[in-house]
């Protein structure tokens, strides 16, 4: 019945980051009458209008009014919008997910790191590896310090986004033959 006033083609963008295009609609600021039903609109969705001579103009939904079928009137929606600016628009609608995973994983968008990065081995692990260093302290200066730079090599590999059973396994071996060590040693390797 309206269709001669949904002169506007919008476009959609949901906060999940769905986006429905080539909806027709009469845009009249700060009204946008759209009759199409199956589309869900929220507050706080963007609704772009690509204009003929190539601009674009960005609406957030405040208040998206939804009416059924009544006395010949399609089901449609009344929406209340609040047009953005443009670097705020730009800003809304840039939508980046960044899905990132494993020990010293990082993302610098269009900025420095300044951060310092902590990481976590599991606890078992960190358990033996602190038993480690606990019994090399009994041990003489020029064993202990060997033996202290082989261990901080095991924690900087088990600490690694897929440690290596091999190099663990070569790095431990490397390790004075004690009987306590040995013991430590193999509980690490059957941790891996």
């Amino acid at each position: 019945m309206f269709e001669e006033f949904m002169n506007d083609t919008i476009a959609i963008q949901k906060q999940n980051g769905d986006k429905v295009e080539g909806l027709k609609a009469s845009v009249q600021s700060p009204l946008i009458h759209l009759d199409n039903p199956a589309v869900v609109v929220e507050i706080g969705d963007l609704i772009e209008r690509r204009m003929s001579n190539g601009a674009i103009e960005t609406y957030e939904v405040l208040d998206p009014d939804f009416y059924e079928a009544f006395h010949g009137f399609p089901p449609h929606y009344k929406l209340r919008v609040r047009k953005l600016g443009v670097p705020e628009a730009k800003a809304r609608v840039q939508s980046i997910t960044y899905n990132i995973s494993g020990h010293n994983a990082r993302v610098n968008h269009d900025s420095v790191d300044n951060s310092t990065n902590t990481v976590t081995i599991g606890n078992d692990l960190q358990d033996y590896v602190d038993a480690l260093r606990q019994v090399i302290s009994t041990l003489g200066d020029a064993q202990r310090k060997d033996a202290s730079e082989i261990v901080d090599a095991v924690a900087a590999n088990l600490a690694s986004q897929k440690p290596s059973k091999t190099v663990v396994s070569a790095l431990l071996s490397a390790l004075p033959h004690l009987a306590s060590i040995s013991t430590i040693t193999s509980s690490i390797l059957a941790a891996l």
